[in-house]
């Protein structure tokens, strides 16, 4: 298994195509994703633009849908959800389809959505993904972190190196790129003092002054969830 790590979409080769991606937004769309679906979602629909999200959630039965929007951090107004994974319970959410966009992390999945197998990523899931990578053996992975708005983010980093270490104890996996080693080394700085790393984030920092520090402490909490949010359709992801 070769496994490459790319800090943002826009560093993911525009040519190839490996045999699985793993889209990572610690903060907050994949562990809201994951949430989401542990709490009995239907479905996550994902979307670059708010534009697309409206288009194909018109189609979708309203009692059935949910539509969730966020921008810099907030819930855009007049849609049912934001990005913050306690929004999603599953006296909210169970049985619906959420239609989603984010600031950062819906992109990443954008990005990969023709690869043979997608999954989404987070600190709270990660021994699911794990655990569907040591399964399906694939040759070539790429590990797509959203970052924020185009920059390196500390904590999506630190995920791909917690799987990548995970990995190593139990398969023999080599690094496709010099991301993938720095992303190890940091895991391996910082893995007992999750939470402690993402207040040191400067998405965490900015977080923290919308007062929702809360969800910092959510999103480090390693395998608090058994789910893998597994794509089934270009930009569709349910438990797998």
């Amino acid at each position: 298994m070769k496994i490459f790590v790319y800090h943002t979409p826009a560093f993911v080769p525009t040519v190839g195509t490996p045999d699985c991606a793993i889209a990572i937004d610690v903060l907050r769309a994949t562990t809201s994703i994951a949430t989401a679906l542990a709490s009995g979602a239907e479905a996550i629909e994902v979307f670059a633009d708010l534009e697309a999200l409206e288009q194909a959630s018109a189609h979708h039965p309203a009692e059935l849908t949910l539509k969730a929007a966020e921008r810099g951090g907030c819930k855009v107004s007049g849609y049912d959800l934001g990005n913050s994974p306690f929004e999603y319970s599953e006296e909210v959410v169970k049985g619906k389809r959420i239609f989603m966009t984010t600031t950062n992390g819906t992109r990443a999945l954008q990005r990969v959505k023709d690869v043979p197998h997608v999954v989404a990523g987070s600190l709270v899931n990660l021994q699911s993904v794990v655990n569907f990578l040591l399964e399906l053996a694939p040759a070539v992975v790429w590990i797509v972190c959203a970052g924020w708005e185009g920059n390196f983010a500390l904590e999506d980093t630190v995920c791909a190196g917690a799987i990548l270490a995970h990995l190593q104890k139990q398969q023999n996996c080599t690094h496709g790129n010099d991301e993938a080693i720095a992303a190890v080394a940091l895991y391996q700085q910082w893995y007992n003092q999750l939470e402690e790393l993402l207040r040191h984030a400067s998405h965490g920092q900015r977080l923290a002054k919308l007062g929702v520090t809360s969800d910092l402490s959510y999103c480090a909490g390693l395998n608090s969830l058994d789910v893998l949010p597994k794509q089934t359709a270009p930009g569709v992801l349910t438990a797998g």
